[in-house]
């Protein structure tokens, strides 16, 4: 499958000629990405995405901007995260961290500083 990702520079980048040996992604500062994204591993996200993100573990830094349906098993927010979110495991939300939407977890922590605005649930019985 082919992506292509614009960068500031206006310069398109081709997606299906990136490889990565150990199943991560990096997007960084600056990147916007519109579409699908299927990460078997990692995913660290700085830059701008609108779409739909199924990962191991999705990291948000602080620039980092999620628009969509997320899946992971964990998920660590230092930038803005929202729509629909689905974690298996622990969802962290640091001091700089933003979710907002309906989110699905088992574990939560969320940072004095941190928010969460919307709807949430647990899957812990």
């Amino acid at each position: 499958m082919q992506y292509d990702v614009r960068h500031p520079n206006n310069l398109m980048i081709n997606m299906s000629n990136v490889s990565s040996l150990n199943n991560d992604l990096f997007i960084p500062d600056g990147v916007t990405f519109v579409g699908t994204i299927n990460v078997p591993g990692f995913a660290q996200i700085n830059g701008d995405i609108s779409g739909e993100i199924n990962c191991k573990e999705l990291e948000v830094g602080p620039k980092g901007n999620i628009k969509g349906k997320v899946q992971a098993q964990g998920i660590q927010v230092h930038g803005q995260l929202e729509n629909d979110i689905n974690c298996k495991g622990l969802v962290k939300i640091f001091k700089t961290g933003k979710v907002s939407g309906k989110l699905t977890y088992s574990e939560i922590d969320i940072e004095r500083g941190g928010q969460f605005i919307g709807n949430m649930s647990s899957t812990k019985s």
